[in-house]
Order: C-alpha cells, then sequence, then structure tokens
C-alpha cells in the first residue's frame, strides 16, 4: 500500500548538486553560502536583513533574546501552534498567556488580545507573537496599533508562510515576514515547510540593532570585527560579548535552500492548485473547509478541515495509507502548561477546534492521482 503523507520534502536534480558543489569546496559551514542564502530569502520576503540560524526553534529563541525578554515578562500567543512558539519565551524565564483564536481563520484573535490588554494594568505585558497558522496571514496591522498603543513588540511566526500576505488599510499587500509591522519574524526550513533544507530557519527584520544582536547571538556571542571591540591583541583576536549559542546553519543547507528559493514561486502555485481541488470536492459537504478571504494571499503550508467525526475520519485515511495529521493539540493543554494553571474551558473555540481539526496531504509532489485517491477516501467515510 503506497503511503501518503501529510506533507513532505521535494528534492530535484539541482538540489543534489547545489549540495555536492559546496561539499566539494573549501566551506562547509561559516563559509559565503550562508550571507548568498540570507540575501536571497530577505529578497524574496521583502525584508532589510535576514539571519539564517539551525531550525525554526532556535529563531524563536534568539529573537526572544534580541528582543529582551527576561523572567517575569508575559507575552501573548495563541494556542494553535507548535510548542517551540510559546517555549522561546520560557526559554527567558519570561510568562506565556495563551490567548483564544478566531473561529475562522484560527489564528490568535486581535480582539481577544485587545480585551486582555485592556482588563489588565499598564505594563503587564511585554510582547505578542503572532502565528501564521497553515499559511493564512495575521493581521499584522492590527497587532501593530494593539503594540503601539500598548508599549509592546512584535514577534511574527511565519513559519507556515513564506509568501502569504494580507492587503493593508492603505491596499498594499504585506508579505509575512517583511518586517513592516513586526520587529522580527521567523521561518522554518523543516522538510515539511515550504523551503526545505533539513533541518534550519531564519530570521528577518528591518531593524539594524536587532540585526546586530541576532548575529552576535548566532555564534557564541562571539565578535571578531575590531570596530566592535573592547580591546585588541591582533588579527587573531576576538571578543565573546554575550553569551550566545551555536545556532549556525550550515553551507550546504545554505545551498540546498538557494536552489529551493528558485523553485519557490512554482511551490506557492501548485499549493494554491491543490487547496481549489479540495475546496471544489468537498464544497456542499459536511466539512468545515479553510477560510478565504479576498485581501489574503493563503500560503498553504496546511489544508485543514474539520469534521464532527474527526477520530473516525482520521482511522478511516490510515487504513488506506492516507497520513493525515492532527494541527495543533492545544499548547495551553500540554502537561507542562498546566502546571501554571492553565485547564481545559480556558480556551474554549481553541479546544472546540482542536476535536474536530485535520490536515489533509498538502505538498508541492502531491500528485493528482494521488489527491484522487485521497478526495475519494474522505468522500466515501461521509455521510451520503
Amino acid at each position: 500500500m503506497k503511503i501518503i503523507p501529510y506533507g513532505r520534502q521535494t528534492i530535484t536534480d539541482e538540489d543534489l548538486k547545489a549540495v555536492a558543489r559546496v561539499l566539494q569546496s573549501d566551506y562547509l559551514t561559516q563559509g559565503p553560502e550562508i550571507h548568498r542564502f540570507e540575501e536571497a530569502f530577505a529578497s524574496m520576503i521583502g525584508s532589510r536583513y535576514a539571519v539564517a540560524v539551525a531550525n525554526g526553534t532556535a529563531a524563536l529563541h534568539l529573537s526572544a533574546l534580541a528582543l529582551g525578554v527576561k523572567p517575569g515578562d508575559k507575552v501573548i500567543t495563541s494556542p494553535i501552534t507548535f510548542a517551540a512558539s510559546a517555549n522561546c519565551i520560557r526559554y527567558c524565564g519570561g510568562e506565556v498567556v495563551f490567548a483564544d483564536i478566531d473561529p475562522h481563520t484560527y489564528l490568535l484573535d486581535p480582539n481577544t488580545v485587545e480585551h486582555l490588554l485592556q482588563s489588565s494594568p499598564p505594563g503587564t505585558y511585554q510582547g505578542i507573537v503572532p502565528v501564521d497558522f497553515a499559511g493564512y496571514p495575521a493581521d499584522l496591522e492590527r497587532f501593530r496599533e494593539l503594540a503601539d498603543r500598548y508599549g509592546l513588540w512584535i514577534l511574527e511566526d511565519a513559519c507556515h508562510a513564506p509568501g502569504g500576505y494580507f492587503t493593508d488599510s492603505s491596499g498594499n499587500a504585506q508579505h509575512c515576514g517583511n518586517g513592516k509591522y513586526a520587529e522580527l519574524a521567523i521561518f522554518s526550513f523543516h522538510p515539511v515547510k515550504h523551503i526545505a533544507t533539513g533541518e534550519g530557519g531564519m530570521i528577518t527584520t528591518n531593524d539594524q540593532a536587532l540585526y546586530e544582536k541576532l548575529m552576535l547571538l548566532r555564534t557564541h556571542g562571539i565578535t571578531k570585527d575590531p570596530a566592535l571591540m573592547q580591546d585588541n591583541h591582533g588579527p587573531w583576536y576576538y571578543e565573546m560579548q554575550e553569551l550566545g549559542y551555536n545556532y549556525r546553519l550550515t553551507d550546504f543547507q545554505a545551498a540546498l535552500g538557494i536552489s529551493q528559493l528558485e523553485r519557490a514561486a512554482q511551490g506557492l502555485s501548485r499549493r494554491q492548485a491543490i487547496a481549489r481541488r479540495y475546496d471544489d470536492a468537498f464544497a456542499g459537504k459536511s466539512l468545515h473547509l479553510p477560510w478565504r478571504d479576498a485581501s489574503v494571499f493563503h500560503a498553504f503550508h496546511l489544508y485543514v478541515i474539520q469534521s464532527p467525526d474527526r477520530a473516525g475520519l482520521y482511522d478511516h485515511l490510515r487504513r488506506h495509507g492516507i497520513l493525515a495529521q492532527v494541527h495543533y493539540i492545544p499548547v495551553h493543554l500540554q502537561p507542562y502548561y498546566r502546571q501554571y494553571g492553565w485547564k481545559p474551558g480556558d480556551l474554549p473555540i481553541a479546544e472546540a477546534y482542536y476535536t474536530q481539526c485535520l490536515s489533509l496531504p498538502m505538498y508541492p509532489a502531491h500528485t493528482e492521482e494521488e489527491q484522487e485517491f485521497v478526495i475519494n477516501r474522505v468522500l466515501e467515510y461521509l455521510p451520503a
């Protein structure tokens, strides 16, 4: 029986050649491919700077550090995300405050966030981590207005949404991670994402000071730039100026990323076609389909449906080799976060969503024949 995953990488001959070229070069790490990848990615996203790192979680951690998260700081984020979106705040000793989601988009609800801010003393919260869940862009213009009013920073988790955008109040398309409304944004290059480097991540920003801080933190807090040193003993000298980390990406991963970027537009187009076919096939059926808005370009990392019999449909698909997945178990209900007082019933919209959500296969290499097989297996399970 052929197995159809919910997501997977596409590796071409060009990708293999790019990696082989670097493997045969002088640099496997800390070489020129890193900067090339950063420049190419920043150009695609529309940001001024980009910093390549080991993975998306490292990107989140470094971003929280650069933004100055410290013990006692309170930061608001969504419960419908991978745990790392919240964990990065805990790594710095901060407190995570989950807010409920919009029932249509499944994203952190700005109205709920506004209520939290209005009902708390000034200075209670320090930041917001909106998540572009499934590839649907968060309304960062609205979050920026709240952040400016209450003195907060914004860290956009755009792991699901390279290429996605929303239209702001001026009628301009604002691409996820472009730095217009968020101080920092992060991306992941895990194999199921739009761009695959095995593991890997990227931080984008338009803020030069944050960029320089990230570059320092990425490599042990060490600089070799004479202009930044407090002392200089000679050409061999370096200084550790911060408690940093080894969160570097390798050059052969960067080469793979550059090669993948060349097909980014093609991959987005294919994801749109897959989503349209699912939409047409399931229209009028007993399923809740992904939200659409004319002002938003959905990047479709995931195609999430809701079914009143999610568990039964999940089992039915797996019996036919279709590895649909659940995204996500609400983070506030994980045992780690329950120790801080979170419990069932705290975020009813997110919890109701979780009982019915299911992600169907969505990736550029998903063939029309495979998708037809998936569609037919879903339809045969639904009530007549």
